[in-house]
């Protein structure tokens, strides 16, 4: 055990196993009543934007809102006292998101208006995570992650060619329609074309002339043709992705690849798997 946690006081370890753990009762007590608090907070954001709530409870919800932030820079406070690494915690998601939390009621001091931004606390729902043990499956949105990464370039190409598309529809729909019609400038008609050819449909500008309906018409068509192919090319990679990752997890006794990523046994022998390794909250301990 290094020298630092052994010189540490007893209330000192006392703290971070209530505060960073979630394997003892008071600890899921905690992370538990801090995530009600953390919505709670995040609700009278949410409320105070409503004129009918703003001008009855507007008094009340400002009160409640320093409460709620007395309550998370305390908690700031304690867990960078009791943090193993102090600096590794305060650099880490999790302290960066902690810090952020309770910064925007103090600047609204100063800068009125900024407490708005507190809605950042939800964020910290994150830790939900830990308390319910669903780390485990932080390896398939891993899956995820990286088929997004890999198909990155192809989802470009493909919306650089839906741009151009965009472009050379929307300059013809000027031309053909022009102001008289709604069509005031190309960008307005970019515009028309985007919402059209996503297939939502306003209505709040629309061809009147044969020639620009039947230009509406064929951009539909090609909004319902293409707008399957980003879901077949992530899909893609997602297959492939999940492929590789079985085939990294062979068993010890027989050597078979390919099991699920939440398989425990051997499909063929039976044999124990090795976990897969989740990464720790980085300078929580």
């Amino acid at each position: 055990m290094p020298e630092n946690i052994q010189s540490e006081s007893p209330l000192k370890r006392q703290l971070r196993l209530i505060i960073f753990g979630t394997d003892t009762p008071a600890g899921r007590y905690f992370d538990i009543g801090l995530m009600l608090c953390i919505v709670l907070s995040v609700g009278l954001v949410f409320l105070d934007t409503v004129e009918m709530f703003h001008r009855e409870y507007g008094q009340i919800i400002r009160v409640l809102e320093w409460v709620f932030t007395v309550i998370f820079t305390i908690e700031y406070g304690l867990r960078l006292y009791c943090a193993t690494h102090p600096v590794l915690y305060a650099r880490s998601f999790y302290g960066l998101i902690d810090l952020l939390s309770v910064l925007p009621t103090y600047l609204a001091l100063l800068f009125p208006g900024a407490n708005f931004t507190l809605v950042i606390r939800i964020l910290r729902l994150f830790r939900i995570f830990r308390v319910l043990k669903l780390l485990r499956y932080l390896s398939e949105g891993n899956v995820l992650l990286k088929a997004m990464m890999q198909s990155s370039r192809k989802v470009f190409l493909f919306f650089f060619s839906v741009s151009l598309i965009v472009m050379v529809l929307s300059a013809v729909m000027y031309v053909v329609e022009g102001p008289n019609n709604g069509f005031s400038s190309i960008p307005k008609s970019v515009y028309w074309t985007i919402v059209t050819i996503t297939t939502v449909g306003y209505g709040d500008i629309t061809p009147q002339t044969g020639l620009g309906q039947a230009i509406a018409s064929l951009t539909m068509l090609i909004g319902y043709s293409i707008i399957a192919i980003p879901t077949g090319i992530l899909t893609a990679e997602i297959s492939h992705e999940v492929r590789r990752s079985r085939d990294l997890r062979s068993c010890n006794q027989c050597h078979k690849t390919g099991h699920d990523l939440d398989a425990m046994y051997c499909s063929r022998c039976g044999c124990e798997l090795d976990k897969l390794d989740v990464p720790a909250e980085k300078g929580d301990k």
